[in-house]
């Protein structure tokens, strides 16, 4: 449910609030305390937006982290949801999600210690603490009633021979 892309042209790995690239000005905008970050993509996926107290990218690894506080939204498939933490393998196309996490998608909700958002496959992998379990809301549409046939009437009961 995430399409990030962020493919950053540098090396090693930095803090947004201590070091910002100028390369990387124009693809993300900054909150004013530099606590929050807008990927914006070039692509027609569109943009996943994450807000943390700490962010690092790590362009060797391909790797994003995301730190405290973890908040991200993402428009183009209606996902948006909190974590203590949230990984982005940008090679892999993979969101990991890890600490007290809660994901809501169009009415439907999960919550579990770790999520896995596989992107390329549209599909949550849930795995809960140890002896707890996942927890999950979906709203389940009814279908429209029909109109029902008028019963049958049943065929009266033979005479009984005595």
């Amino acid at each position: 449910m995430l399409s990030l892309p962020w493919s950053i042209p540098m090396k090693g790995s930095w803090k947004l609030g201590l070091f910002i690239p100028l390369s990387l000005i124009s693809l993300m905008t900054f909150s004013s305390t530099f606590k929050g970050v807008k990927a914006q993509t070039p692509s027609a996926g569109g943009a996943l937006t994450v807000r943390s107290d700490i962010q690092e990218a790590n362009s060797e690894t391909g790797v994003i982290t995301a730190r405290g506080n973890v908040q991200f939204y993402y428009p183009a498939r209606n996902i948006q949801g909190t974590a203590a933490q949230a990984q982005y393998f940008s090679r892999e196309r993979r969101l990991v999600l890890s600490g007290d996490v809660y994901v809501l998608q169009e009415g439907n909700s999960m919550r579990a210690e770790t999520m896995t958002y596989l992107i390329d496959e549209g599909r949550f992998i849930a795995t809960p603490q140890p002896q707890q379990q996942v927890e999950s809301i979906y709203i389940v549409q009814e279908s429209p009633q029909q109109p029902q046939a008028a019963p049958v009437p049943a065929a009266p009961a033979p005479p009984l021979n005595p």
